[in-house]
This record gives C-alpha cells, sequence and structure tokens, in this order.
C-alpha cells in the first residue's frame, strides 16, 4: 500500500462546539504519552508572557495562542476538515471520489507537531504549533517526535511506496530508514521557463495537494518508486531520481 505523508496546515479550521479531543480513540494510540507531553508543555508555554516568542507568531494570533490552553476541553474536528490552506484546497478531500476517501482513510497520514500523525478520520482540536518549534522543557519538537514516530511511521508504511509532500521541517521529524528508504520518495516542484528552472514554494504546496488527489483517485496502487512516477507522469512532466537517500520526484511546470 503506498503511503503518502502531509504537512499540517498553519491555519485551521476549528469549530465552536462539539465534543473534545478523546487521545484514545486517536490513531497511533502508543503516541499518546508523547502527545500528552507536547500539549501540557505547549498549554503552559502559551499561557506565558513570552508565548508569542516562543512559539514564533505575531500579536494577531494571540486568540489562537490562548486556545492552545483549552486544548482538552476545545470542540475536535475530523483532520479531514481541520487543515486548510493551498495544500489542501488542491487536495479537496470533500470533493473526492467514494473510493478515494477511502484510500485516504488509509494511505493519507498528517505529520503533526503537536499530535505526532493523524489519519484523516482522526478527530482533534485546532492547535497553533509548528515543529520548528522548541519547547521549554522538551526541547526542539523534531527530535522529540523522531524516536516514537519512527517506530510508528516504520509500522504504517510497511512494504510499500512512501510519497512524502512534507516540508522539510516535517521531514526532520521522521525519516524512512533501512529498506523504507529506498521506497521513499519526495515530491519536488520546478517551474521551467525558457529552459531554466527555478524551485517554487508557494505553487509546490498546491501541486503537492494535486498530487496526493490524483494518486487517490487512480485507485491504483504502485509498488515501487518507478511505478509511483509512472502514474504522476500521466498528468504531469515527472522525473524520478535517485538522492543520497530515497528519490526525489520532481514534477515540472512550464509557463
Amino acid at each position: 500500500m503506498t503511503l503518502i505523508l502531509l504537512p499540517p496546515s498553519e491555519g485551521k479550521t476549528g469549530r465552536t462546539r462539539g465534543k473534545p479531543v478523546h487521545l484514545p480513540s486517536l490513531s497511533f494510540t502508543e503516541l499518546n504519552p508523547v502527545r500528552e507531553s507536547v500539549l501540557e508543555a505547549l498549554a503552559k508555554v502559551s499561557a506565558s508572557a513570552d508565548a508569542e516568542d516562543v512559539l514564533d507568531v505575531g500579536p494577531s494570533l494571540a486568540a489562537e495562542v490562548e486556545r492552545n490552553t483549552r486544548w482538552r476541553t476545545e470542540p475536535s474536528v475530523p483532520a479531514s476538515e481541520l487543515y486548510s490552506g493551498v495544500l489542501y484546497d488542491a487536495l479537496g478531500f470533500s470533493t473526492l471520489s467514494p473510493g478515494a476517501k477511502r484510500r485516504a482513510g488509509s494511505r493519507l497520514l498528517v505529520v503533526s507537531a503537536a499530535w505526532g500523525a493523524l489519519r484523516m478520520a482522526d478527530r482533534v482540536p485546532a492547535y497553533r504549533l509548528s515543529m520548528g518549534t522548541t519547547l521549554p522543557g522538551l526541547g526542539p519538537l523534531a527530535s522529540v517526535w523522531r524516536e516514537p514516530l519512527g517506530e510508528s511511521l516504520g509500522l504504517a508504511a510497511g512494504d510499500g511506496p512512501i510519497v512524502d509532500c512534507r516540508s522539510s521541517t516535517y521531514v526532520a521529524a521522521w525519516r524512512p530508514s533501512g529498506t523504507q528508504a529506498d521506497r521513499w520518495v519526495s515530491v519536488s516542484v520546478v517551474r521551467e521557463r525558457d529552459g531554466k528552472r527555478s524551485v517554487v514554494s508557494h505553487n509546490a504546496k498546491h501541486t503537492r495537494g494535486e498530487v496526493a488527489r490524483h494518486l487517490l483517485e487512480s485507485g491504483k496502487d504502485p509498488r515501487s518508486p518507478q511505478g509511483i512516477h509512472a502514474l504522476i507522469a500521466q498528468r504531469w512532466t515527472a522525473e524520478l531520481e535517485r538522492a543520497a537517500t530515497g528519490w526525489t520526484l520532481t514534477v515540472v511546470e512550464r509557463d
């Protein structure tokens, strides 16, 4: 089975009413002790005077920071509805076909600074936290999550290809190793104009969302990086190259 890794969005779409998070109901329950440690440290720093500095946010996000202190009681929402922004707009979960939605339930994983890893049906409250944050008492979050995610995501990935749509900040929390690294495909996006290529950032998120959608809607289950490349090349100009670790699938956008 192909595993598709997504980053969270900075913006979250929360709710004003509903049941709070129930940790035993989440996927990867073995992560719950780390989740609680991270969320309690987040709640503590969010209530402090230097919260905005630690979380690297501005005054306009004060309400979102304060909301972190109520993570146990805030209404929860499925991850499929929680995350918004460019990548998730392109993914368009709500408009996926029934078959693609079923596949998304098992194949899509969001790697989160607060929750470690979530499946689309997992219900959690909105929060404000980046994997690049260093929480007092815990340290850099990528380091906090690296070992527990290594075990959980290693099992989730199994022996299929891993399509990675995450940013480097989130890749730092888990990099496939061993034989799984040979099936790890990182999605890169470049723009080509007059024969010259440049890396794109904002549009890259949109393209990665479209790539995830294409993989889900295809109904196919490639068993190798080469199979992933062949499927993506049906729609885009795409190049598969061996990287120092794993593979890089470059999607080429032409003006």
